[in-house]
């Protein structure tokens, strides 16, 4: 059995969780949300909390069994963790010149290409900007699946990846860099 599968999910005050037919729904104050399980894999709900089990009937092999139990539970409590409480993501524009704005969910980014790069989110992200004198501009994303944020993060991100050389680049707020020296002049 998977040690992460084994540990039973609390289902805290004010979200509601439903099974039915291998489909785990999932509703609080922040959003719903819902993931279909393999049938290798038993969901039941006992005093507010939710335990996964193997169905050692079932013909997928012992190690993949292993592999879905922990990784179910993970998903499942990543779905209860963010209808209770979101998720926040916060990346930060290093370099000079460097600008976001956003108008609804359509963000603008200005990241010294020739033209600006325009992004459309989904409706379940909120997003918000915020550029102040002499600090680099930040991207705040919130949203209640952990999944989704971590997409469109990666997403933007690859519009500029930081760099080794300068730290110019979109990094996650508190990330740090590993900086690299330039060229070294030779000793002759």
């Amino acid at each position: 059995m998977s040690r992460i599968g084994k540990l039973p999910i609390n289902i805290p005050a004010g979200v509601t969780v439903d099974i039915k037919d291998n489909v785990v729904s999932v509703k609080g104050p922040k959003g719903e949300l819902s993931q279909k399980i393999d049938p290798a894999i038993k969901v039941n709900i006992e005093n507010a909390q939710i335990h996964f089990t193997i169905d050692e009937t079932s013909a997928v092999d012992k190690k993949q069994k292993n592999a879905y139990h922990g990784l179910y539970r993970s998903l499942v409590n990543n779905m209860v963790v963010g209808v209770s409480e979101g998720y926040k993501k916060v990346l930060e524009l290093v370099g000079v010149g460097y600008r976001v704005s956003n108008h609804g969910n359509v963000v603008e980014f200005a990241l010294g290409y020739t033209h600006p790069i325009f992004i459309q989110l989904p409706p379940e992200v909120k997003v918000e900007t915020k550029s102040e004198r002499n600090q680099n501009p930040l991207l705040i994303l919130e949203s209640c699946d952990k999944q989704l944020i971590g997409h469109i993060c990666a997403k933007i991100r690859s519009f500029r990846k930081p760099e080794p050389y300068k730290g110019k680049g979109i990094r996650f707020q508190g990330e740090v860099i590993r900086r690299k020296s330039g060229k070294s002049a030779s000793a002759k």
